[in-house]
């Protein structure tokens, strides 16, 4: 498998995996020798492919972390996101003193930032162009990757403001409650798919340290 790092500061997001075809065989079951060999492609779905619906369909319903409801107290209305960097997790405000909180995956060391910002933009399984920033540093990323299973950002993406910081799915799900990206606040597909349904454009995103 070969897997590329993007690194690049408060850009790169996430890691891509690539992953080689697999062979199967068709086994006669008499003698047990192979009969043909058939190559195995997994497509990347496309537009014309595959809806997001079916796309969805795909998405593992488990996550390392599970999402639940819990109390809050804090300042903010409902619908405000709160993403804690500290505790790596991000809440998603209820109202009522409740909040729904959802594992996440949060900047490495010396990319980490704190702010206020909001969702400018929505994207169901948004292609991926690595900003010219980390071509220059990393030539051997892909320059376009459409949206689908294998693509770093997930199912879902909500972009925040008018940075390149999103929140956004992952698919690698080993890498939520830890500290791998360049910025980003990454979660399992089906947590952002989730948050994706609740999040309004317009939506204030605070981010703490």
């Amino acid at each position: 498998m070969r897997r590329f790092a993007p690194a690049l500061a408060g850009l790169a997001c996430a890691v891509v995996a690539w992953a080689a075809p697999a062979a199967a065989y068709e086994i006669d079951p008499l003698t047990r020798q192979p009969l043909t060999q058939a190559l195995t492609v997994t497509v990347r779905p496309s537009g014309s492919a595959a809806s997001p619906d079916a796309m969805d369909a795909t998405v593992p319903k488990i996550s390392p972390i599970p999402r639940e409801t819990v109390a809050y107290n804090g300042p903010y209305g409902p619908g405000t996101i709160v993403v804690s960097t500290t505790e790596r997790r991000l809440y998603y405000v209820l109202g009522s003193g409740q909040a729904l909180r959802y594992g996440i995956g949060v900047g490495r060391p010396g990319f980490t930032w704190n702010g206020v910002q909001s969702i400018t933009m929505k994207r169901e399984w948004p292609d991926w162009r690595p900003p010219s920033q980390m071509i220059r540093r990393r030539p051997d990323l892909p320059r376009y990757m459409k949206g689908g299973p294998e693509n770093p950002l997930g199912a879902r993406a909500m972009y925040l403001g008018g940075t390149l910081y999103r929140i956004h799915g992952s698919n690698e799900p080993e890498t939520i409650g830890t500290a791998v990206s360049s910025g980003c606040i990454r979660m399992t597909n089906d947590d952002v798919i989730d948050l994706y349904s609740r999040a309004k454009v317009g939506a204030k995103v605070i981010v703490q340290r």
